[in-house]
């Protein structure tokens, strides 16, 4: 059985009746034994991942090109959360691929999903239906991820996100 990530709330577990008799093991292992070892990880500053993130804001081939993602990567700094992408954003080579939110992506189940610039092909909203809450920028009054949308703001995301950044630090107290 399989589950994906935060799909289920976490219950207390019931306290066992007796002790559990706990035998540990210890392999012993020698350098031959570890072929592949891990130098490197490329992960979020925020250290959150996609997958478990409690907020994400997604971008999509309506942010332009790679520097679009600036605005989105600061504001998903503000928010506490982490950057996703649609298809056509890594399929262009604008971000990589472990940012793509979708079936062929990360399956996504934040409290909150910001999508801006990003059209809803059913193949992203195969990624994203397990969102709390979708927040949607576009400019686009038809887009298909405004059918799944809990609210939408029609407009330029280069306009609309700057104006959120700006609220979000004057709120904090930060320049």
């Amino acid at each position: 059985m399989t589950v994906a990530t935060e799909a289920v709330p976490a219950a207390a577990a019931a306290e066992p009746a007796g002790s559990l008799p706990v035998q540990p093991y210890v392999p012993g292992l020698n350098d031959d034994d570890l072929r592949v070892r891990a130098t490197e990880t490329a992960g979020h500053s925020s250290g959150a991942s996609l997958a478990t993130a409690r907020v994400v804001v997604g971008g999509g081939r309506g942010v332009g090109g790679p520097d679009g993602f600036a605005p989105l990567e600061e504001l998903a700094g503000l928010l506490g959360g982490v950057v996703g992408v649609s298809r056509v954003v890594t399929s262009e080579g604008w971000r990589p691929h472990r940012q793509q939110v979708g079936q062929t992506g990360t399956k996504i189940t934040p409290e909150l999903y910001l999508a801006c610039g990003i059209s809803g092909a059913i193949q992203h909203m195969a990624g994203c239906a397990g969102a709390k809450h979708i927040v949607v920028v576009n400019t686009d009054p038809g887009a298909p991820i405004l059918a799944h949308a809990d609210y939408a703001l029609i407009g330029d995301l280069g306009e609309i996100i700057p104006a959120l950044v700006a609220a979000l630090k004057a709120r904090s107290g930060s320049t």
